[in-house]
């Protein structure tokens, strides 16, 4: 898979051709998302953007690799400090999936590398009170999941996408991938995760968005869930 990503990418492309996307879903070491499996692949409300914008709260985090940590606490059996290397050497995994921005834009065709969320989950281990998962990233931004969601098979810690490491502007080192919600949820530049027996809104939560941020339901904003 590496070489035939080397052979069509160049540079810091952020689209895969049809040849490429092709050659992805016929190798069976690829996790293949769902949704990248309907028939119609943009939700409602959304149109195809082939760029990738970039859009954060503040300015873009700017974090030297060698000076990244994750720390994993809260409810689980053994709470962990990773520096970047160790991470690097945890097993990795490729996932290939769709992005969907709250702000209406959906990017097709994603191939991201890195951690398998189920791989922290062997790590750590997960105490049964557990049910939610708070994500911790650069400058105390928080975004909240159920278990469900954060351990779905194509989560993952990402360092890659496209066959790039992750630049600053998208979110590297680390970020998270959660391909079935708004890409909010996909917190960018990840520095902790918190084991939480009780559900805790985070920060764009906290800020008017909808506490769960499914797409194809449209979960957009908080006012929504009083009428759910």
């Amino acid at each position: 898979m590496k070489k035939v990503l080397k052979r069509f990418l160049k540079g810091d492309s952020h689209s895969l051709d049809d040849e490429t996307v092709q050659t992805i879903l016929r190798d069976k070491d690829v996790i293949v998302s769902p949704d990248t499996q309907r028939e119609i692949r943009i939700p409602p409300g959304q149109h195809e953007d082939n760029s990738w914008p970039v859009l954060h709260a503040g300015q873009v985090a700017k974090i030297v690799p060698e000076k990244w940590e994750l720390e994993i606490g809260g409810l689980v059996d053994e709470e962990v400090k990773l520096n970047y290397q160790e991470f690097m050497d945890l097993p990795r995994v490729q996932v290939f999936s769709d992005i969907h921005c709250v702000t209406s834009w959906s990017k097709l065709n994603n191939l991201w590398e890195g951690v398998s969320t189920s791989t922290i989950k062997e790590l750590v281990g997960i105490r049964p009170e557990a049910k939610y998962v708070l994500v911790h990233a650069h400058k105390n931004f928080t975004t909240n999941l159920s278990l469900e969601d954060f351990f779905a098979p194509d989560v993952l810690l990402a360092t890659h996408h496209n066959g790039n490491a992750l630049s600053s502007p998208h979110g590297g080192p680390v970020r998270l991938v959660v391909p079935r919600l708004y890409f909010w949820k996909s917190a960018k530049w990840v520095t902790g995760l918190e084991f939480l027996a009780e559900d805790k809104r985070g920060f764009w939560e906290s800020a008017g968005y909808h506490n769960h941020g499914d797409p194809w339901k449209e979960e957009r904003y908080s006012w929504q869930e009083n009428l759910e």
